[in-house]
């Protein structure tokens, strides 16, 4: 096993090659500035890398992670990187980006323990327990990613409540909020049209988003039981003829 991670410094020096006889200069003018027009709110989950999923360059998205993508009301590391990319980037819109099959929400959707991160996830046990008919009444396969959007719904409605985000809206300052997932199945983002611009639209935007995701996994759940209970009918009517 490698102790000095020489691999990852070669595979950078490719890179850094690569990117300035691309664009002769880069470097030296992402120095010069940073000027992005997106704050990304994601989860550290290593099969999500932010700027590769939208092709933007460095420079061109600023970048918040931690586990299951949370916006935590007491955590100031999260808020600072909104007061700042609000405040000082002027950035114009935040996404809130969650993705299927996330280990953390799955963690919390079955109460599996952890360590020291089960307090983390608390909150997005939080969310579950909100939902927690509407995710009862779902087959097993289907409430995990149920959960991640819902999660994503809650956490892009948080970024709107925060004092950082409500005071730009009140000085007249454009900033759009969004709530987005993405599939680890197929390298596709999905918007879950929770979209706010200003505080009178957070309350519609996001029950509108909720209906929505709760529509499509209720579609959902009839076509697992569709799936289910076919066999069992086709067994029914061989045996009967």
């Amino acid at each position: 096993m490698s102790t000095d991670l020489q691999e990852l410094f070669q595979s950078n020096r490719a890179w850094a090659a690569k990117t300035e006889a691309r664009e002769p200069g880069f470097f030296t003018r992402l120095l010069q500035q940073q000027s992005p027009q997106y704050l990304w709110i994601g989860c550290a989950d290593s099969r999500v890398p932010a700027n590769d999923l939208v092709g933007l360059l460095p420079g061109e998205l600023f970048v918040h992670r931690n586990v299951a993508n949370l916006l935590v009301h007491s955590d100031l590391n999260a808020l600072s990187v909104i007061q700042y990319a609000v405040d000082a980037l002027k950035v114009s819109h935040i996404i809130v980006v969650g993705h299927s099959n996330c280990g953390g929400v799955r963690a919390a959707m079955m109460n599996q323990r952890a360590g020291l991160v089960d307090n983390w996830l608390r909150h997005v046990q939080d969310v579950r327990d909100a939902h927690e008919g509407f995710l009862a009444g779902l087959h097993e396969s289907l409430q995990v990613n149920a959960l991640v959007e819902l999660n994503v719904l809650e956490q892009a409605r948080n970024v709107c409540r925060t004092t950082v985000v409500t005071d730009a809206w009140q000085r007249g300052q454009s900033v759009v909020v969004h709530g987005w997932v993405y599939g680890l199945h197929n390298g596709l983002l999905e918007d879950l049209r929770i979209t706010a611009t200003s505080a009178t639209e957070v309350g519609l935007a996001y029950d509108t988003a909720l209906a929505l995701v709760k529509q499509r996994y209720r579609q959902q759940q009839a076509q697992v039981l569709a799936d289910t209970t076919a066999p069992a009918t086709q067994n029914g009517a061989l045996n009967a003829d």
